[in-house]
């Protein structure tokens, strides 16, 4: 009996394949986006889409021992087909800024403040307390 929602040339198991990875992909994710969630909820922000991926693209870059700028986070977002304006990642990496959640240092690069990093390790019990004062 045919099927057009299936493929003819029998390539059932690799396409099944690619999803259960692609399933595992949005599950790792959605677990890193949990911690992030977390984070921006103990500094009193909303959550948004563009705080996930600018605080993801610091933590990325922080993984690799790199430094990323306003441009560094604004070409990594557009490496992964988020189509941001630069204004808008500069509003946002300002905004974290001054809640605190991320620092500016010397060569203008942003990096995660040392609660934030706290917080992201699970070391908020005394932590919360502090970032509410």
């Amino acid at each position: 009996m045919y099927n057009p929602q299936l493929p003819t040339d029998g390539s059932h198991a690799s396409k099944g394949s690619a999803m259960s990875s692609g399933a595992c992909n949005q599950q790792t994710e959605r677990q890193g986006n949990e911690r992030i969630r977390f984070l921006l909820k103990c500094f009193g922000l909303r959550t948004s889409l563009i705080r996930l991926k600018v605080i993801d693209a610091l933590l990325s870059a922080a993984e690799g021992d790199r430094s990323l700028g306003v441009r560094g986070v604004h070409s990594h977002l557009l490496d992964l087909d988020i189509p941001l304006s630069f204004l808008s990642v500069r509003e946002v990496l300002k905004r974290l800024c001054s809640e605190g959640v991320i620092t500016l240092n010397p060569d203008k690069s942003y990096s995660l403040h040392p609660q934030a990093v706290a917080v992201l390790h699970g070391e908020q019990s005394g932590q919360q307390a502090s970032l509410k004062a």
